[in-house]
């Protein structure tokens, strides 16, 4: 299975949003990789901004896969990609 990078921005916002106790339209994020630190996700919530790194990003994918998909994975399961865009494979 293959989370497209739009899924990977809700999973991150739905996340976000219980964490914080603010509705998921009230979060916004945005993706990002770079060479020296890989995998990134600066997220604004109420006027403030986080770094999630990739790690964090896999905790909102798998509760979003376990959410939305009733699909239980495990984060060796789970890898980030970038093509053209960034996406998360799931191995089965």
């Amino acid at each position: 299975m293959i989370l497209s990078m739009d899924e990977i921005v809700n999973a991150i916002c739905l996340h976000m949003a219980e964490r914080k106790g603010v509705q998921p339209t009230d979060v916004t994020v945005e993706l990002s990789w770079e060479e020296d630190t890989g995998y990134s996700a600066e997220v604004h919530v109420q006027g403030r901004s986080q770094y999630l790194v990739e790690a964090n990003m896999i905790e909102a994918i798998l509760r979003y896969l376990h959410s939305e998909y009733n699909i239980r994975a495990y984060r060796e399961q789970v890898r980030l990609d970038l093509d053209e865009e960034i996406t998360a494979i799931v191995q089965n």
